[in-house]
């Protein structure tokens, strides 16, 4: 959980990292206090937040939330409201650190930016003109299937989906050990590859000038920028290039600066 405080609402004057509970009304008692904590007293105007996961369509809840599944169709914008009497603005996570990349970080210079963040899941956005683009439920890139797998039993084949191939949560699932602990160079040029095979369908539904990578299995290098550039010019066949790979410049705080540009343009 991330939050943080824009007297001017221009730049932010501070920020706090703490723990996200897993338990919806111990994560809005955390975010009371820590929101007190960073207000000193005064009144919000207004709020913006991100949670993984697609919202329902007035976004005022996370409908399908794998990795919190307690906070799973809780009443997320009334609580907020409730706890800061101020106007509540929700979107998807990774939506708003793409926009926070394309207006102040990596995409800055692009126009049509794809983001993607690759930690504990696999999320991302289509930002276009400054503004996360267009859509009913969000975008969820980490739920694409890139292949098919026999199941083991009669023949039977099940979907590969990418999110179980290169995440934080696929990896310690599949290796029965977390990504830290994960030294084999080959399972993580396994996972360049898989996540170069996500983004050639990215390239090729959503035509972006950029693509940009953060999350922290890109941050901390654990997969190699070097293989997927190099696998996705493998698979690219119908655009005479490929776009730009880029890793994400502001790191953590990159929801955080999103949060606030989507706050100035919701205002």
């Amino acid at each position: 959980m991330r939050l943080a405080v824009s007297p001017d609402g221009r730049k932010i004057d501070a920020a706090k990292i703490v723990s996200t509970p897993s338990d919806f009304k111990i994560g809005m008692a955390q975010f009371k206090r820590v929101a007190g904590e960073l207000l000193g007293g005064t009144k919000p105007e207004a709020i913006a937040g991100g949670i993984a996961g697609p919202l329902n369509l007035a976004k005022t809840k996370v409908i399908g939330a794998p990795h919190l599944p307690l906070w799973q169709n809780q009443p997320l914008a009334a609580t907020l409201k409730r706890l800061t009497r101020g106007k509540v603005f929700i979107e998807n996570d990774a939506a708003l650190a793409g926009l926070g990349e394309a207006l102040s970080g990596a995409g800055q210079d692009y126009k049509i930016v794809a983001y993607y963040t690759v930690s504990t899941g696999v999320g991302g956005a289509r930002i276009v003109d400054g503004k996360i683009d267009a859509h009913s439920f969000g975008f969820e890139p980490g739920h694409q299937i890139i292949g098919l797998e026999s199941n083991g039993h009669g023949g039977n084949i099940r979907p590969i989906f990418l999110e179980s191939r290169v995440s934080g949560s696929g990896l310690t699932q599949r290796f029965q050990k977390t990504p830290e602990l994960i030294t084999d160079k080959a399972v993580w040029a396994e996972a360049g590859r898989w996540l170069a095979y996500g983004l050639y369908n990215t390239l090729v539904h959503w035509s972006p000038e950029v693509i940009v990578l953060g999350g922290g299995l890109i941050e901390h290098e654990a997969i190699d920028l070097k293989i997927v550039r190099s696998e996705l010019q493998k698979l690219n066949h119908i655009f005479p290039a490929v776009p730009p790979v880029m890793r994400a410049r502001l790191g953590g705080l990159a929801g955080l600066h999103g949060a606030l540009q989507y706050l100035r343009q919701e205002l």
